[in-house]
């Protein structure tokens, strides 16, 4: 019985020994929430046609489907705490998160640090 349910747990994630608080399936909801934000949604725009161009394009993509996901991974466990859903939502609530990320971390900024640039 034991055997059984620790395979069924979800260990946290650690770095350099670290334990994150992060979950895999969670992260991984909230970068496929961001991966759609960027494809169907448009989020990163293309700025240019030269190769130097796709390649800071690329590059900002990469960093807002990692800020999704470390976004989700943090956020959505809290969104369902403070709303009082059930635990089977927490992926659905990633994903959305994931996806809302960019909107969210730009009026979070511009909220709590009026003098910071924002990049649109």
């Amino acid at each position: 019985m034991t055997i059984v349910a620790g395979s069924v747990a979800l260990p946290a994630l650690t770095a350099f020994g670290v334990p994150l608080g992060l979950r895999a399936d969670v992260l991984t909801a909230g970068f496929a929430g961001a991966l759609v934000a960027i494809a169907l949604l448009n989020a990163v725009p293309a700025s240019g046609d030269t190769w130097q161009a796709m390649v800071w394009t690329a590059g900002r993509r990469m960093m807002v489907a990692c800020a999704g996901s470390l976004t989700a991974g943090y956020l959505a466990p809290l969104v369902l705490l403070i709303a009082t859903l059930p635990d089977s939502v927490l992926l659905g609530c990633a994903f959305i998160t994931g996806g809302g990320a960019q909107q969210f971390l730009r009026g979070f900024i511009r909220r709590f640090a009026p003098g910071a640039e924002v990049a649109s």
